[in-house]
């Protein structure tokens, strides 16, 4: 059922499913982690299926990223056309599109999260959750920086569009789970519980108040400084987009990279607040 009420646009719908492949992504390469056999030979053998694997669930994403970019095309290149005119124009339609995301993102309860990473403690399964979110974000950045041996390349105004839209619906399903990991949920329905998420990917912090739909009211404070975080990350976004397949491996570490430090700062920041901090409650 639909969160809102409304029903997303084209490029909110795809992004949404960039964000489902490139965490499912990275769920499989973690399930499927297994200790190395003995034997060279097998070991080796392993590390090419691996590698195989890896190259074709990446071209996948890419595929799906692709196909992303041009359904919202028309929607996305309008914005751009007004994002012309400055950079706040170009923020304030990503601002729009991460809020629109926002409350769609499939995002797990503490049980699911225990069940799915049993025996860890909050801090591990903590840390669990911001290296599956580094891999998908990387995983975003290689399949958008190998767009270019694809058959449709985007216009780059649409490739940076998708890419900082999907990266950050992966940071704020981060954002969410954490909070869940250290008993820290957001009150509210689903919508204000994931606005005040997004409130807490702009400020870099938990969340400290209920959100009352006023958080992210055009204008305020906050608005203005998710609009300048938009704005960054669409500037590292750029990135991705370097000649052959440079761009896949700065676009991947930089992802990677940037999606790490916001967990850590997070998990820091919750886990002062935690009522967890001797481990789950009996």
């Amino acid at each position: 059922m639909d969160a809102t009420g409304d029903q997303p646009d084209e490029f909110t719908r795809a992004a949404l499913e960039a964000v489902s492949e490139a965490t499912e992504l990275a769920d499989r390469e973690d399930r499927e982690l297994e200790p190395p056999r003995r034997g060279w030979r097998r070991r080796l053998g392993r590390r090419v299926t691996e590698r195989a694997e890896r190259r074709k669930r990446i071209q996948r994403l890419g595929g799906v990223l692709s196909t992303a970019a041009r359904r919202g095309a028309a929607s996305a290149g309008r914005g751009a056309v007004s994002a012309g005119r400055g950079v706040s124009a170009s923020s304030r339609w990503l601002s729009a599109r991460v809020l629109a995301m926002a409350p769609r993102i499939q995002v797990r309860n503490l049980d699911m999260l225990r069940a799915q990473f049993p025996d860890r403690s909050p801090d591990e399964l903590a840390q669990a959750l911001i290296e599956g979110a580094a891999k998908a974000s990387a995983a975003v950045g290689v399949a958008v920086g190998a767009w270019s041996v694809l058959p449709f390349v985007p216009a780059a105004g649409v490739e940076i569009a998708t890419e900082t839209v999907t990266v950050v619906g992966i940071e704020i399903k981060l954002v969410a789970e954490l909070h869940e990991v250290y008993g820290r949920p957001a009150p509210g329905g689903v919508v204000d519980r994931m606005t005040a998420y997004v409130g807490a990917w702009a400020q870099r912090r938990g969340v400290a108040l209920a959100p009352g739909g006023l958080v992210l009211v055009a204008g305020s404070p906050l608005a203005r400084q998710l609009q300048r975080r938009l704005a960054a990350k669409a500037g590292r976004s750029v990135f991705s987009l370097g000649p052959l397949l440079t761009g896949a491996a700065a676009g991947g570490l930089i992802n990677r990279r940037e999606t790490r430090k916001l967990g850590r700062i997070l998990s820091d920041d919750l886990r002062a607040r935690s009522p967890y901090r001797n481990g789950w409650p009996d």
